[in-house]
Order: structure tokens, then C-alpha cells, then sequence
């Protein structure tokens, strides 16, 4: 299903990372050009909303295939990402039927997951499909139905995806992901996943 937009959530301060983390070496590109193309491979249209350091990402972007909606309100949370991108997702993509929200700071995500998580909807029924690690814990990257777009779209501070799943749990279907939800926030967890990512790649375990 090549008509669900995917959400990627790249606006925040990074404070405890210390510099932004879209910008952050990942091989031999950013992160953010990690992330997208990881996205882009899905062969679904990717939406990037960006508020802090956007003037320095935006040329990084130039060439890639995706649509930018700038978050002015980035410093208020996260919350007001989701809204900013929802919105704009539904002016830009009237017809669909659904959003997968991601962010910047999993990058071991798959494309090969993401596409799972759509394949699992079914319109109109109003699902919401959550990645689930082995630990149990669940959460973003997160498809949610085109019926939760109002909600999406009035959050606001650090309200996230999960503000919303929480209050349809009968609604919620998740998707096994292993270990590939770790998300970064300080130099410690970047180093730690770039050694995972790598050691992925040359065949290690």
C-alpha cells in the first residue's frame, strides 16, 4: 500500500545529545539521509517535519525525494511535531487513508519492518499498529488510522503518539520488531548503536 505517507520526526533540541541529531554521522552520510532513505524504500511518500537547526539540515535535504513541513512551535515538545506533520499530511495527501509516524533517533529500524506495519492495516477499521520489542515495551514507529487525525492533530507540548493508543486499546494491534526500537539520546547510546549497526553489517552477531 504505496499511498500512506510516512511521518518523520526530526525537530527536536537533541539537549542531552549535544549537538542535533539529524546531523549526527551515520556511515557515510547524516543520520537524517539514514533515515529517509531507510523510508524511502518502502516506496511510500515521506514527510520530514523539522523545527531546531532546520536552516542547517533543509540543504543537506536538496535532491531527496520528500516533503518538509517546519515546526515553529518544536521548543514546546514533541507533541506539536505530530500535529505540524498531521496537518500537513492532510492538506498534501487528502485521500489517505493513514500515517506511520517515525523518528529520528531509532536507526536501526528496518524498511522490511515499516512495511510489515503497513501491510498489517485495513481501512476503515480504525486500527492502530504498534511496534513491539522483545521486552514488551511499545511504541513508535506507529500507524495510525486516518480516524485519529484530529486527535494527532491537536496535540500539543510532549503529548506523543502514545497519549492516543493508550485511550483506544481494543483498537491496537502491535507488530514483533526484536530489538531494533532503541532510540538515542546521549553520545553513550550513539556510540553504542553505531558498533551494533555496523557489526550488523559486516555479518556480525
Amino acid at each position: 500500500m504505496n499511498n500512506i505517507p510516512i511521518l518523520l520526526l526530526a525537530a527536536g533540541a537533541s539537549s542531552r545529545m549535544g549537538q542535533p541529531k539529524p546531523l549526527l554521522p551515520w556511515g557515510e552520510q547524516t543520520l537524517i539521509e539514514h533515515q529517509i532513505n531507510t523510508l524511502l524504500a518502502t516506496g511510500n511518500p515521506v514527510v520530514v517535519v523539522l523545527g531546531n537547526q532546520s536552516e542547517s539540515i533543509i540543504p543537506i535535504l536538496q535532491g531527496l525525494p520528500v516533503e518538509l513541513s517546519i515546526n515553529k512551535n518544536w521548543e514546546q515538545g514533541m507533541g506539536t511535531s505530530i500535529a505540524a506533520g498531521v496537518k500537513f499530511i492532510s492538506q498534501l495527501y487528502p485521500d489517505c487513508k493513514g500515517v506511520l509516524i517515525t523518528l529520528i533517533d531509532q536507526p536501526l529500524i528496518t524498511t522490511d519492518h515499516l512495511n510489515t506495519l503497513v501491510t498489517n492495516f485495513e481501512s476503515e477499521k480504525q486500527q492502530i499498529i504498534v511496534s513491539q520489542a522483545d521486552s514488551g515495551w511499545q511504541g513508535v514507529p506507529v500507524f495510525f488510522d486516518r480516524f485519529y487525525f484530529d486527535e494527532l492533530a491537536r496535540l500539543n507540548g510532549k503529548q506523543g503518539a502514545k497519549t492516543i493508543f493508550r485511550n483506544y486499546k481494543e483498537q491496537v494491534i502491535s507488530v514483533p520488531c526484536g530489538e531494533i526500537l532503541v532510540d538515542m539520546d546521549t553520545p553513550k547510546e550513539y556510540d553504542k548503536l553505531q558498533n551494533i549497526s555496523k557489526e550488523k553489517q559486516s555479518g556480525g552477531k
